[in-house]
């Protein structure tokens, strides 16, 4: 993973003037968590497929992005939730909804093996807890802590208001630390959770722009 949001941005911009190895880095960096995330809406067999159709987009779209590293998380995020959203659809199983039409509220996957790939994270215990949240909380912590979005972009992704991001984020790491308190071997996979970001700066929106030839899965 890149050290802070100035190093993806940097790598962002290179990777949208068409530079390849700036867009490896920026994969490199941004996919074990997106895959974690994915992990979490449609369960482990199918998140690798589901993930790969997202990157697919993403290369396509990458031109037309506008904004730092962040704001390319949520929207890499924004992508991939969708592909999920498609992919459960075309299987047959709808998600049930509450309040608007863009929240999952079916059971969480019971997605244990996302470890390897997400770096600095007790990621295979901390993913399979997470999958036993109610499913607007295990979004919510994912995006806020997983993948690294503030509460804005969390927002944007879900389709929600800032505010329920945050007590969704809440809740689901109360219910983590009880998870954590009936199973004594899990101690310690809270601490290894980085805090929930805040927001930084203003928001950028994105702008519509030429793009050129689209990256395949073998560019990343």
């Amino acid at each position: 993973m890149l050290g802070d949001d100035a190093e993806l941005t940097v790598a962002v911009l290179a990777a949208q003037g068409g530079d390849e190895t700036a867009f490896r880095t920026v994969y490199r960096a941004v996919h074990p968590r997106l895959l974690g995330y994915v992990r979490t809406l449609v369960g482990d067999p199918d998140a690798e497929d589901v993930t790969s159709e997202a990157w697919l987009q993403i290369a396509r779209d990458l031109e037309r992005f506008s904004g730092d590293g962040d704001r390319f998380r949520g929207w890499a995020a924004r992508i991939a939730r969708n592909r999920a959203l498609d992919h459960i659809r075309m299987r047959g199983r709808r998600p049930a909804t509450v309040g608007d039409e863009t929240e999952l509220t079916g059971k969480p996957a019971e997605s244990d093996t996302a470890g390897e790939a997400i770096e600095s994270l007790a990621t295979d215990t901390t993913l399979s807890l997470i999958a036993r949240l109610p499913q607007d909380q295990a979004e919510a912590v994912v995006l806020r802590v997983v993948v690294g979005l503030d509460a804005k972009s969390a927002a944007e992704t879900l389709g929600k208001r800032p505010g329920a991001v945050r007590t969704a984020a809440h809740r689901g790491l109360k219910r983590l630390a009880e998870l954590l308190d009936e199973d004594p071997e899990s101690a310690g996979v809270l601490d290894a959770l980085p805090p929930p970001r805040e927001p930084r700066g203003g928001a950028v929106t994105s702008a519509g722009v030429t793009h050129t030839r689209a990256r395949t899965q073998r560019d990343m």
